[in-house]
């Protein structure tokens, strides 16, 4: 897909992932709109991107998104990359289940919702497409961010499905999904692993939809996954240190 003369809305576009992914796309001529709940944030960022624009927005919030399909008009692509994490702890852990709804609403359900909203948008593109932004943890649960996985794993079931979807029909709309190892952006701040830089992260989300690569997965996600498919049990025991 070439992304020269497209317009891409970019969610949680103020910083971290999406910032460096507004950055790239509009260096390679696409026109970005970043959208997120932080109007300074928006603004800084907005300041340092040419050919960019911002809409404040809180994904979650039902009012916003159709807000948001209205202010951004006709676009190509949509980038789902707005996400928590919270670090709910099972069997006892204080706010487990508000936790684990906040991150389901605003990394699973937000996604289908906006995707729902601006399908119509995007077929009559003609050549537009889906980005979502996932996880490492979209194929195995980590203890330490249990319910952040298993909202990212049913993005990744529904990710999956929803390309089928489009393809059956016929609709002109691509669906990427990215799997990115721990990223060293705001939300990863104080775990103690490796962590991959947002605009490498950036590069290859951009090589991986100029050549329809419908699977990204970046740094250790592609170890993990390798091993993850030999020996699923044995993988997940590994990754939480076992």
């Amino acid at each position: 897909m070439n992304i020269q003369g497209k317009t891409a809305l970019i969610t949680g576009g103020g910083r971290g992932i999406g910032f460096f992914i507004a950055k790239l796309f509009s260096s390679k001529g696409a026109k970005v709109i970043l959208t997120g709940r932080n109007e300074v944030t928006l603004k800084e960022a907005v300041a340092s991107i040419p050919n960019a624009s911002y809409i404040v927005a809180d994904v979650t919030n039902e009012k916003d998104q159709r807000n948001l399909v209205q202010k951004a008009g006709n676009i190509d692509i949509l980038v789902n990359n707005a996400g928590i994490l919270l670090g709910a702890q099972a069997d006892g852990g204080a706010d487990f289940i508000a936790k684990a709804k906040d991150e389901m609403n605003t990394n699973y359900f937000a996604v289908l919702e906006l995707t729902e909203l601006f399908l119509p948008v995007l077929k009559q593109s003609g050549d537009a497409a889906i980005i979502n932004i996932q996880s490492i943890l979209s194929y195995l649960p980590i203890t330490m961010a249990l319910t952040y996985s298993a909202s990212k794993a049913a993005l990744h079931s529904y990710s999956q499905g929803l390309r089928i979807v489009l393809e059956q029909k016929g609709a002109g709309v691509k669906v990427f999904e990215v799997f990115p190892p721990y990223i060293d952006t705001d939300m990863t701040k104080g775990v103690e692993v490796s962590k991959m830089k947002p605009e490498d992260l950036a590069t290859d989300i951009l090589e991986g939809v100029e050549n329809d690569l419908y699977a990204i997965r970046s740094g250790l996600t592609k170890d993990v996954y390798a091993n993850w498919h030999k020996a699923p049990e044995a993988t997940v025991a590994a990754i939480n240190g076992l």
